[in-house]
């Protein structure tokens, strides 16, 4: 599974990084046509605005799986263990709640925008709302998963007050005192 889920983080990375740069072309081909031919093209600030839309919503994903979202865990370090167990158990379904409210919202706002279009390019609006849909239903997986985990005591669950994962790294005390010893 943790494979399936780098391949999935490097596909959204990949998703991301394409939007970015059509988001750039849109835009300075725009600008461009705007003060060098005089004209531009209709769609661009549309198409840019969408893209610009799915990108944050991927980015907000992103950013929730590696955990790399502002947090204060201040308070929450200096509890013991259970405490601490207690406390993300409570956050974490009052997040499952807000994504849920999230995620009814963004359906009504997909259901009306399929029959809304936008100006120019005649796109359903649903379009932009889906985003919402996405993101709201990956990260209650995500934060459904990880909950999971924090229930039953598995050792790959993540509070907040949790020390960071140091890297593996060799161990190179050994070899620095061997070298010590050759230099002498």
């Amino acid at each position: 599974m943790k494979f399936n889920m780098l391949v999935v983080e490097h596909l959204v990375e990949k998703l991301m990084a394409l939007a970015l740069g059509l988001i750039v072309l849109l835009v300075f081909s725009n600008v461009v046509g705007r003060y060098a031919l005089g004209t531009s093209f209709a769609g661009a600030e549309e198409l840019s605005r969408l893209l610009f839309v799915w990108l944050v919503f991927l980015g907000a994903i992103l950013t929730l799986r590696r955990r790399a979202h502002l947090g204060v865990e201040l308070v929450q370090a200096r509890l013991p263990r259970q405490a601490r167990r207690f406390c993300a158990v409570i956050t974490h379904v009052l997040t499952l709640y807000a994504l849920y409210l999230f995620l009814v919202g963004s359906w009504a706002q997909t259901q009306i925008g399929l029959s809304n279009y936008s100006t120019v390019l005649r796109f359903p609006n649903a379009f932009i709302s889906s985003a919402g849909l996405v993101c709201a239903a990956s990260m209650m997986l995500i934060v459904g998963s990880n909950l999971l985990k924090i229930v039953i005591n598995h050792p790959g669950a993540v509070m907040a007050g949790d020390p960071p994962k140091e890297a593996a790294l060799p161990d190179v005390s050994a070899s620095t005192s061997n070298n010590a010893g050759a230099a002498q």
